[in-house]
C-alpha cells in the first residue's frame, strides 16, 4: 500500500476514534444532569467497560503501528517531538496489552499519566505546526517540528493523530475502564 492510502486510513482511524472520544465524555458529562443522558453513558460503559483495556491497547497499537510505517515503509524522517511522542506511546502499546491480557486496571494511574505527558507534547507539536513562530528550540535543521509532511482533510497531520490517540486513551481508561474490585 502507499502511502497517501495508509494515512488516509489512519486520519479516518483518528477521526473515528475523535468522534467515540467526545461521544463518551459529552455523555458522562451531560449524564449527571440528564437521566436520559445518564442512562445512554451508562449503557456504553455497560457494554465497552469490559473490553476497555484491550480498546485502549488496540489505540495504542494503532498508533504505534502507523508511525513506525510512517517512518519506516513511508520514510517520513520523524522530528525530535515526534520521537517524544513515540517514546510515550509504545509503552503504552506494551504495558495496555499486558494489562488487558491479564484483566488488570490497576495499570489506569500509570497509562492515564504516561498519555497525559503525550498528550501535552502532541498539543505543542500541533501549535508549532500551526504557529512556526513559536519556539522550538529542540527540532533539528532536518526534520523541522514545525513541518507538515503530512496532511489529511485539511487538518489531521501526524502529531494530531497522535494527540487523538493519547486522549482516546484517556478517555477510554477514565471513563470506561471498570475500576480494581476491592477484593483483589
Amino acid at each position: 500500500m502507499d502511502l497517501l492510502t495508509v494515512s488516509t486510513f489512519l486520519a479516518l482511524l483518528a477521526m473515528v476514534a475523535a468522534a467515540g472520544a467526545i461521544l463518551v465524555l459529552l455523555l458522562a458529562l451531560v449524564g449527571r444532569w440528564s437521566e436520559a443522558a445518564g442512562g445512554a453513558y451508562r449503557s456504553i460503559r455497560e457494554t465497552l467497560g469490559p473490553l476497555s483495556l484491550w480498546l485502549a491497547f488496540a489505540l495504542a497499537a494503532t498508533a504505534s503501528l502507523g508511525s513506525l510505517y510512517f517512518s519506516e515503509v513511508g520514510h517520513l524522517v520523524p522530528c525530535t517531538l515526534c520521537w517524544y511522542q513515540r517514546i510515550a506511546m509504545y509503552p503504552l502499546a506494551i504495558i495496555l496489552g499486558i494489562a488487558a491480557w491479564r484483566h488488570d486496571p490497576g495499570i489506569r494511574p500509570y497509562a492515564i499519566t504516561l498519555a497525559g505527558i503525550g498528550a501535552v507534547i502532541s498539543t505543542y507539536h500541533v501549535a508549532l505546526q500551526r504557529l512556526p513562530g513559536l519556539p522550538s528550540g529542540a527540532c533539528s535543521l532536518e526534520a523541522p517540528c514545525s513541518a507538515i509532511e503530512l496532511e489529511r482533510f485539511g487538518f489531521v497531520t501526524i502529531p494530531v493523530m497522535a494527540l487523538i490517540g493519547f486522549v482516546s486513551i484517556i478517555v477510554v481508561l477514565s471513563l470506561l475502564t471498570p475500576r480494581r474490585s476491592q477484593t483483589s
